[in-house]
Protein backbone atom coordinates (compact mmCIF):
# COMPACT_ATOMS: atom_id res chain seq x y z
CA UNK A 1 0.00 0.00 0.00
CA UNK A 2 1.24 3.45 -0.66
CA UNK A 3 -0.18 7.15 -0.66
CA UNK A 4 0.65 9.94 -2.79
CA UNK A 5 -1.07 13.39 -2.41
CA UNK A 6 -2.84 12.72 -5.49
CA UNK A 7 -4.22 9.89 -4.32
CA UNK A 8 -4.81 10.79 -0.97
CA UNK A 9 -6.50 14.15 -2.49
CA UNK A 10 -9.19 12.32 -4.52
CA UNK A 11 -10.90 11.21 -0.87
CA UNK A 12 -9.70 13.99 1.32
CA UNK A 13 -13.05 15.21 0.55
CA UNK A 14 -15.02 11.96 1.68
CA UNK A 15 -18.11 11.94 4.27
CA UNK A 16 -15.81 11.58 7.19
CA UNK A 17 -16.00 9.91 9.63
CA UNK A 18 -16.27 6.62 7.43
CA UNK A 19 -15.75 2.94 7.78
CA UNK A 20 -13.12 0.90 5.36
CA UNK A 21 -16.04 -0.18 2.84
CA UNK A 22 -17.51 3.16 3.00
CA UNK A 23 -14.58 4.84 1.84
CA UNK A 24 -14.35 2.36 -1.07
CA UNK A 25 -17.68 2.49 -2.16
CA UNK A 26 -17.30 6.50 -1.66
CA UNK A 27 -14.04 5.58 -4.28
CA UNK A 28 -15.93 3.86 -6.50
CA UNK A 29 -18.65 6.50 -6.93
CA UNK A 30 -16.35 9.29 -6.98
CA UNK A 31 -14.58 7.62 -9.69
CA UNK A 32 -11.30 7.49 -8.08
CA UNK A 33 -8.08 5.66 -9.39
CA UNK A 34 -7.79 1.78 -9.01
CA UNK A 35 -4.88 2.56 -6.90
CA UNK A 36 -7.00 4.12 -3.90
CA UNK A 37 -8.99 1.22 -3.81
CA UNK A 38 -6.48 -1.23 -4.18
CA UNK A 39 -5.40 0.84 -1.19
CA UNK A 40 -7.91 0.69 0.88
CA UNK A 41 -8.87 -2.99 0.33
CA UNK A 42 -5.14 -3.74 2.09
CA UNK A 43 -6.17 -2.26 5.34
CA UNK A 44 -6.75 -4.49 8.17
CA UNK A 45 -9.49 -3.11 9.91
CA UNK A 46 -11.96 -4.34 12.53
CA UNK A 47 -15.24 -2.54 11.17
CA UNK A 48 -13.44 0.74 12.64
CA UNK A 49 -14.22 4.21 11.94
CA UNK A 50 -11.82 6.61 10.32
CA UNK A 51 -11.99 10.24 11.10
CA UNK A 52 -9.79 11.95 8.60
CA UNK A 53 -7.00 11.05 5.59
CA UNK A 54 -4.68 11.25 8.33
CA UNK A 55 -6.30 7.92 10.24
CA UNK A 56 -5.15 6.20 7.02
CA UNK A 57 -1.83 8.15 6.03
CA UNK A 58 -0.48 9.65 9.21
CA UNK A 59 1.98 11.46 7.37
CA UNK A 60 -0.63 13.51 5.00
CA UNK A 61 0.47 16.99 4.99
CA UNK A 62 -1.77 19.72 6.59
CA UNK A 63 -2.11 23.31 5.11
CA UNK A 64 0.68 24.29 8.25
CA UNK A 65 3.27 22.01 6.40
CA UNK A 66 3.54 24.36 3.50
CA UNK A 67 4.89 28.11 3.47
CA UNK A 68 2.08 29.32 2.13
CA UNK A 69 0.18 31.95 4.40
CA UNK A 70 -3.35 32.62 2.62
CA UNK A 71 -3.54 35.98 4.78
CA UNK A 72 -0.63 37.38 2.91
CA UNK A 73 -2.79 37.23 -0.52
Amino acid sequence: MYWTLELASKIEDAPWPATKEELIDYSLRSGAPMEIIENLREIEDEGEQYESIEDLWPDYPSKEDFFFHEDEY
